[in-house]
């Protein structure tokens, strides 16, 4: 299968590549340990110096409390019950120390990701912005996030990709599994840019990616 087409060469631009067109990339930020790895695989293969970043959250209603805000409870480890910072850990190989540590468990992901953004590619123009939902019903933050990304002239969407336990989904008389977010599923049908969805497998095992023409592209790290 051919490599994915991000405008620069493939799917490795990285830091090394030659100097191209800045162009604006939009992350989609949530507290967890997807956002960590969607943003560590486009600070390693689609951004490059002089690009215009947009770290982008929606503030979706909190379905434990009913309450409007960050929305999404911090990722607990698999291998125990204490609450993991997946931004800590990958800001603690780029040199933000502590301090993104405490951003991220104290709820200010959005800086440890522009922290990590700017430290990576300083000249890099990098935003951190919080919308509220445009629309109501399933579809809303994905909808939210695509009229964002038209309305701002992106030209590539990247978006983590949440593992789903086959054993615990439940599917419908549709097909689709219960409970699944299909946020990312439903950008890449419907962004007129580029919209990468990125699922890391294991501490050293790469990528998965999905696009409107790539489906479960891996990509080694």
């Amino acid at each position: 299968m051919a490599l994915i087409d991000l405008g620069r060469g493939g799917a490795g631009a990285g830091a090394g590549a030659a100097p191209a067109k800045p162009r604006r990339v939009m992350i989609v930020a949530d507290p967890g340990r997807e956002s960590a790895a969607a943003m560590e695989w486009a600070l390693s293969h689609a951004i490059a110096e002089g690009d215009d970043v947009l770290l982008l959250h929606v503030n979706m209603p909190n379905p434990n409390s009913g309450a409007a805000g960050g929305g999404t409870a911090p990722s607990r480890s698999g291998s125990g019950g204490s609450v993991s910072s997946p931004l800590a850990v990958f800001l603690g190989g780029g040199g933000a120390g502590s301090g993104a540590a405490g951003a991220d468990a104290g709820g200010d992901f959005m800086e440890a990701m522009r922290a990590a953004c700017s430290a990576r590619y300083p000249r890099a123009r990098v935003r951190g912005v919080r919308v509220e939902p445009a629309t109501d019903g399933r579809e809303a933050k994905a909808q939210t996030i695509l009229a964002e990304s038209q309305r701002r002239g992106v030209e590539l969407l990247v978006i983590g990709l949440r593992r789903v336990s086959s054993f615990l989904g439940l599917r419908s008389a549709s097909g689709s599994s219960r409970g699944h977010d299909t946020t990312p599923e439903f950008l890449i049908e419907h962004s007129k840019c580029l919209c990468v969805s990125v699922q890391k497998k294991g501490q050293n095992a790469g990528y998965l990616l999905n696009t409107k023409t790539h489906k479960n592209f891996w990509l080694l790290a």
